[in-house]
């Protein structure tokens, strides 16, 4: 027979049988513990995949609407990002004091939800604005007629249309703004 290539110790042998891809018995039940380790890998690996989409199944409505939500503002962050506060005109980072950063609604999550998705809607804006001063609303008004100007503020203010989102939209909403904000941090560096 011709000689072969040992699949395991890379030496050169010549086959007894037909099928042999290993020089020895050494290198045969190494050859089978690499192949059960790999077999134990794809079936852990096929279970994980299996529990997660029991799990995506499982999530509620709400759940879905707090993903997508965090997506969103992350992207808002992530935009913003070097701009000083919408309503205080402050400098924002995690190196300015006290400028830890929210994505701040104009018109809250509460009053208008169907706004909690519009770009219009949210900017940056610092934690001490948007927590404790009450979202700064004027401040905010101010900034955001800079920003967008006035017809589309006031656009905004008058936007009453109701948005109902399915799990099928807010999936979308999430995958949609999770990857405008890794092209963002790509582009920031």
């Amino acid at each position: 027979m011709k000689a072969k290539r040992c699949k395991v110790c890379r030496t050169d042998f010549t086959p007894s049988k037909p099928m042999q891809c290993v020089c020895g018995l050494k290198c045969a039940l190494s050859l089978a513990s690499l192949a059960k380790a790999k077999r134990e890998r794809t079936h852990a690996s096929q279970e994980r995949k299996e529990t997660k989409a029991k799990l995506e199944k499982l999530k509620t409505r709400g759940e879905w609407i707090a993903e997508a939500q965090a997506a969103f503002n992350r992207y808002i962050r992530l935009r913003d990002a070097g701009k000083p506060c919408i309503c205080c005109g402050l400098p924002m980072g995690p190196s300015v004091p006290g400028g830890a950063v929210d994505a701040g609604h104009y018109r809250s999550r509460g009053s208008a939800p169907h706004l909690r998705f519009d770009e219009r809607n949210v900017h940056a804006q610092r934690k001490q604005c948007n927590r404790y001063g009450a979202g700064n609303v004027i401040g905010y008004r101010f900034g955001l007629r800079q920003r967008i100007g006035i017809e589309a503020v006031e656009a905004l203010e008058a936007d009453q249309t109701p948005r109902n989102y399915s799990i099928d939209d807010l999936k979308a909403i999430k995958a949609k703004y999770t990857a405008m904000a890794r092209e963002l941090e790509k582009a920031l560096g």
